[in-house]
């Protein structure tokens, strides 16, 4: 007998709330949550950074309470949010959990919704905790206090008291993992670790005056100024806190102050270092006002001006670290007038970089590379270069900074915002490291930590995205935000005028050639050294477009880094440089229209397809400025340039002039289109219409052109009607950037001509079209195509009317009538190409659609199409147009539905593919699920191959592996993420789900 299912138990199971140990189930129950009243408990306790940590240190407070258990059991069942604070912080933080287990009352401090603590608030906790009252010089702007108790009982009530209110902000911090609490802002938690280092400080200060001065009010003046990320307010959890001296008088007294202060809180709180002082750790602790500025004044060097960008008055006698801000930092912006200001910067940064060992690299987010350094050491150079001159940059903290170099123009806001938001997201990955164990760490776990990088990823609330879990978005986040600001960084950095600012006079210090190649290695340059030759070219000489260049060039080179290789860039910007060199217009343009400078780097850098036409075609560089309706790239309209390329090859007698004026006219066209489409102003129904119009254009002009000059030649009148049917792709209105042009050649006698003459005129005539377009040139090619004519290669190339019609009532092939359902005219005489489609329709729509045998016959040839035309080596999985889900797959099935129902549904009489989907779907033919996923993997299909063409100059149907022109490829086909790897996926994602349409539809109807 089969027994029926067990209903699913509502109590969740150890595995389902990510319990690992083995003890688990006994530890849930001698807490008592193993029934269905703490299923919401072990719904938050699975959410925990490491839920068996926070389990087992539960289970600890759960011993140490007693009887008190109760107490906290149920205040955990009835406030979430206790819950989410307290088991976000046990579950993220080993430390913490240690120190909750030593005094488990401590879990009360989590009670509450007042906030976190003000400052002052903090102050007095940790004043109080050792008994202070204000010493006799006491003010509110002399934070100078007398502690009741000295020695060890001192410092361990003070690490106690701050230990407990760093709990407090770890668990408001962390409550949002575990419960659906605020989360708080990353300068909220700098602020506040910033205030409670202010407060430790202050007590600190209180123990060391009653250790020095036990009997006496303190006699001296005392300023402690923080610097660094304390100065800043943004202070991580674990951090060394620098600090400086300032005191009057400056003895021997004061000095054994300030070292027993940074003793106690050494021992208490934090690392407090003073190495920031005039002469480092040589120097004397304390010095006078007068002092530092004479020091500064002579002798400070420039990386010590940078430090004191963050220089804050913290404790102790305010007034008089007022009174050293206000006379120092004037000085911190007169600092980039020093000799060698750049070049010293540059220098300290490489120092830094040499500190971080090279197997620690890729997981030190502090130093490494694209790590906070960078952001940090970035905006402190565009503040010291540009805050001399502009007061709103004189702010302290890297986030204010960045807002402040963005609404000054600086920095681009979408960089400032990108920057922020990646230094902030590793910020926060450095709280979640330091929190684990309350260690001062900034590198992450390695890569075979699996158990450490999970906790991690959860502590920062990394959830699964639907492809991989919360481990693998953390890898994914890391790696992007460390990329972004590599870039970013780089970017940034380019700046050769920053040496000119620095000094304002021509004589200004250039880089070096060592110094420029890694500058542009760093921008992305593959070849710096041939970067560098081309920069040396462009900017040459003392005349003014090389001058004029050398202003260009920073700003061009910032947008050409961004493209997929600014190597090609800047050698096809060199070249069309020098095509331009007679045109003053050009560089003006330039300069002037930004929009146009930035636009033209995108195109440069990305498409190997357009450089040689724009230097051809450089009046196409005016249409990338914006006109009243936004770029004018978009004010043409391709009928009207269809128009156009016919009247003016009208002008000239000769065919091969004629047809010059149209390929001279085709060149500015291509040029503007490929151009909106690298630049993502154009969609792919857009790009393909156009395309065809300006195809068709050539053909009529051409045709025309041949024709007058026959007729010339002959001295009489055409004896014959010719027109010109566009088959494939062309026919569709779908041609893209490689495609041929698949054409039928028609024509008929016109009354009283001999029709054996008028056919072998015709001949002529489709000769001489062909040969003209086909000539050997540096432009796209020009094919013209006759295989689909009757017969294919073996049937003559040009046939009348009444050819036509006979041939296909009698002898049409299965792929000859679904050839004809995307025939339409396309050139030549109207009239003769309106009746060719009127004759054909019987064919191509025949009543009751076509027969099984025919549609037995091209599923074979299909079959036979997938298995011997894909080129050798070809990937079936990512070839464009032959592959699996591909371009043919679609096509085929469409056609194949046209033939079937045309008949009946006479909106499916159409030669576009997308029209004919709609069409099928506003029938009722498939289901509207199926026809989305036909016309999403034809789009992609088709973008992905205009964009082959345009990265690689050439036709192109296979997506390349992963590299450097597939991210090129995903770039160009507008793809927005950076990893060409999801550009990849989504391709083979798309183009599968076709295939199992196509399979279903194609092969099973």
């Amino acid at each position: 007998m089969v027994k029926p299912p067990t209903a699913r138990s509502a109590i969740p199971s150890v595995g389902r709330l990510g319990l690992l140990e083995a003890s688990a189930p006994e530890e849930l129950a001698a807490l008592g949550w193993v029934n269905t009243e703490s299923v919401d408990l072990l719904w938050s306790l699975s959410r925990a950074a490491n839920a068996d940590l926070a389990l087992r240190t539960l289970v600890r407070l759960r011993d140490g309470l007693g009887d008190d258990w109760a107490e906290l059991d149920a205040a955990l069942r009835g406030d979430s949010t206790l819950r989410g604070r307290l088991l976000g912080v046990i579950g993220a933080s080993s430390a913490f959990a240690d120190h909750l287990a030593a005094d488990p009352t401590g879990w009360r401090l989590l009670l509450g919704d007042k906030g976190l603590p003000s400052r002052k608030q903090l102050t007095d906790e940790l004043l109080e905790s050792v008994q202070a009252v204000p010493d006799g010089s006491a003010s509110p702007t002399n934070l100078i206090y007398r502690a009741g108790i000295t020695g060890p009982a001192a410092v361990a009530a003070l690490r106690k008291t701050y230990r407990d209110q760093l709990m407090v902000l770890a668990a408001a911090d962390l409550a949002a993992v575990v419960e659906n609490e605020p989360v708080l802002p990353y300068q909220t938690v700098g602020h506040q670790l910033s205030d409670l280092a202010d407060a430790a400080l202050t007590a600190a200060l209180s123990v060391a005056v009653a250790t020095i001065y036990p009997d006496q009010q303190c006699p001296a003046r005392l300023a402690v100024i923080a610097m660094g990320k304390c100065g800043a307010r943004e202070l991580n959890y674990v951090s060394d806190v620098d600090v400086v001296f300032v005191a009057e008088p400056s003895d021997a007294s004061t000095s054994r102050l300030a070292g027993e202060l940074m003793r106690i809180g050494s021992s208490a709180f934090f690392d407090v270092d003073a190495a920031l002082r005039p002469e480092g750790k040589r120097g004397e602790l304390v010095r006078t006002l007068e002092s530092h500025v004479a020091y500064y004044k002579r002798w400070a060097k420039t990386w010590e001006f940078q430090a004191l960008l963050k220089a804050r008055p913290a404790t102790g006698d305010l007034e008089l670290g007022q009174r050293y801000f206000d006379a120092l930092n004037p000085l911190v912006w007169t600092a980039s007038e020093r000799d060698d200001f750049v070049t010293d910067l540059q220098a300290m940064r490489r120092r830094v970089e040499e500190m971080v060992p090279a197997e620690l690299r890729e997981r030190e987010i502090k130093l490494g590379r694209g790590s906070l350094r960078d952001v940090e050491f970035a905006v402190q150079l565009l503040q010291l270069v540009h805050g001399r001159a502009d007061e709103s940059l004189r702010v302290q903290s890297t986030i204010d900074a960045l807002t402040a170099l963005a609404a000054g123009g600086y920095v681009g806001r979408d960089d400032a915002a990108n920057l922020t938001a990646s230094y902030e997201f590793l910020r926060l990955i450095e709280h979640r490291l330091q929190l684990q164990k309350l260690k001062r760490t900034h590198t992450l776990p390695p890569a075979d930590d699996e158990e450490g990088l999970r906790w991690l990823a959860r502590a920062a609330h990394m959830r699964p995205d639907g492809r991989t879990d919360s481990l693998g978005v953390l890898n994914a986040e890391i790696k992007r935000n460390a990329l972004r600001i590599r870039r970013l960084h780089a970017k940034l950095f380019y700046r050769p005028l920053l040496e000119s600012v620095a000094r304002l006079d021509k004589d200004a210090i250039r880089l070096s050639p060592d110094a420029a190649t890694r500058q542009l290695a760093a921008l992305g340059y593959t070849a710096p050294e041939n970067a560098l030759g081309h920069l040396k070219a462009l900017t040459g000489g003392a005349s003014r477009k090389g001058r004029i260049q050398a202003l260009l060039l920073p700003t061009l080179l910032e947008w050409l880094s961004d493209t997929p290789d600014p190597d090609a860039g800047l050698l096809a910007y060199r070249r069309l440089s020098d095509a331009m060199v007679d045109a003053d217009w050009y560089l003006r343009v330039l300069r002037d229209e930004g929009a146009v400078a930035q636009r033209l780097m995108i195109v440069l850098g990305s498409s190997a397809y357009i450089p040689d036409l724009l230097i051809k075609a450089p009046d196409v560089l005016r249409l990338f400025a914006d006109g009243p309706n936004g770029a004018r790239l978009l004010d043409v309209d391709p009928d009207e340039v269809a128009r156009g390329i016919l009247a003016s090859s009208a002008r000239y007698d000769d065919p091969g002039r004629a047809v010059g004026a149209a390929r001279s006219l085709r060149r500015h066209e291509l040029a503007r289109v490929a151009s909106a489409d690298v630049l993502g102003m154009l969609d792919v129904p857009q790009v393909c219409r156009a395309l065809s119009s300006v195809w068709a254009a050539v053909l009529g002009a051409a045709l025309d052109a041949v024709i007058r000059a026959s007729e010339v030649e002959r001295g009489e009148p055409a004896p014959a009607s010719f027109a010109v049917i566009g088959m494939g792709r062309l026919g569709g209105g779908e041609l893209g950037y490689g495609s041929d042009a698949d054409v039928l050649f028609v024509c008929e006698p016109l009354p009283g001509q001999d029709e054996v003459r008028a056919v072998k005129w015709a001949n002529t005539i489709a000769d001489r079209v062909r040969k003209l377009l086909g000539a050997p040139s540096t432009d796209p090619p020009l094919e013209v195509d006759t295989g689909l004519r009757p017969e294919g290669r073996n049937g003559p190339v040009v046939r009348t009317l009444a050819s036509y019609q006979a041939y296909y009532r009698q002898w049409a092939q299965a792929w000859e009538v679904q050839a004809l359902l995307r025939a339409h005219t396309v050139a030549g005489d109207p009239d003769l190409g309106l009746r060719f489609l009127r004759m054909i329709d019987e064919t191509r729509y025949p009543e009751g659609g076509v027969s099984e045998q025919a549609v037995r016959e091209i599923r074979r040839i299909k079959a036979r199409v997938d298995s011997e035309r894909l080129p050798r080596g070809a990937d079936p999985a990512t070839h464009t147009k032959l592959g699996r889900g591909g371009l043919a797959d679609i096509e085929w099935t469409v056609q194949l539905i046209q033939l079937r129902h045309a008949d009946e549904v006479p909106a499916l009489h159409n030669t576009s593919t997308l029209e004919t989907l709609d069409a099928i779907g506003a029938a009722e033919l498939m289901s509207e699920t199926d026809i989305e996923l036909l016309r999403e993997a034809w789009l992609t299909a088709t973008k992905a191959r205009n964009a082959l063409v345009l990265v690689r100059g050439k036709p192109s149907d296979q997506l390349p592996g992963p590299g450097r022109v597939l991210a090129a490829v995903a770039q160009v086909a507008g793809w927005n993420s950076a990893d060409a790897g999801e550009f990849l996926d989504n391709y083979l994602r798309v183009t599968r789900r076709a295939k199992a349409v196509v399979e279903r539809v194609f092969g099973g109807q």
